[in-house]
């Protein structure tokens, strides 16, 4: 192992994860639910390569970015690791062809623009397909925090599951600051149960960051998405 530009120590890196890694266990724990079902993805966004592959060295396999112009260059560096790339920012449509080259789990589905780049991206390889996507729910009134609105999901729901180059996997979304973290995940857990309605197979939940996934883990999130409690501090300048 490498020491990260953090100035982490791979012990400390380790103690970490392995932190987090009891804290899910727990939350699983008094939710009643099996901790194996829930998959960690650890966000790298800012860190160099080599902490990915320190991490990949204590058995962590899923990753998550959300810049392409960070993230292409870092996946192509770690070609040689068996890792899966999760793409968790806010996709522009004319970058869908090149995050599917590295990223095959995209958790930011929020309009139709981006539906169909992907779908069409996808297609143009089909030994990769279908591409697995969750659609983003904005939690609050301000469009510009990406997702979609609540009421409109069942129509994006619908236009992803009318291609046949994308697998609709469920919900992703972000609690807001100032509320609740555990309201906020149980209206996505809510939105859920609608969109399930007409996609049975969409079962799952994107929720739930380093400060609030205990409580995403109550209302059933099945993907966290885990940043600086595990990785420390981002690079200065990140």
């Amino acid at each position: 192992m490498t020491t990260d530009l953090t100035g982490s120590t791979p012990a400390s890196l380790a103690h970490r994860l392995e932190t987090v890694r009891q804290s899910v266990s727990d939350a699983a724990a008094q939710a009643g639910r099996d901790p194996s079902a829930i998959t960690t993805i650890v966000v790298t966004k800012f860190h160099p390569a080599t902490l990915v592959r320190d991490l990949h060295a204590l058995g962590v396999r899923d990753f998550g970015e959300n810049r392409h112009q960070d993230a292409a260059p870092k996946a192509e560096s770690l070609r040689d690791l068996d890792l899966a790339w999760h793409f968790v920012g806010q996709l522009q449509s004319k970058k869908a062809r090149a995050v599917l080259e590295y990223s095959r789990v995209i958790h930011s589905v929020d309009r139709d623009s981006v539906v169909s780049a992907l779908s069409a991206a996808a297609l143009a390889n089909p030994g990769d397909t279908p591409v697995d996507v969750f659609l983003q729910v904005n939690l609050t009134d301000d469009p510009a925090r990406g997702g979609v609105a609540p009421s409109d999901l069942e129509a994006l729901a619908e236009r992803v599951l009318a291609t046949d180059a994308l697998r609709l996997r469920g919900l992703m979304a972000v609690a807001p600051l100032g509320v609740e973290p555990r309201s906020a995940f149980a209206r996505v857990r809510e939105a859920g149960e609608a969109v399930r309605r007409i996609a049975p197979e969409a079962t799952d939940l994107s929720m739930g960051m380093s400060g609030d996934f205990a409580d995403a883990i109550l209302e059933g999130a099945t993907h966290l998405r885990i940043g600086t409690a595990i990785t420390g501090n981002r690079p200065l300048g990140g």
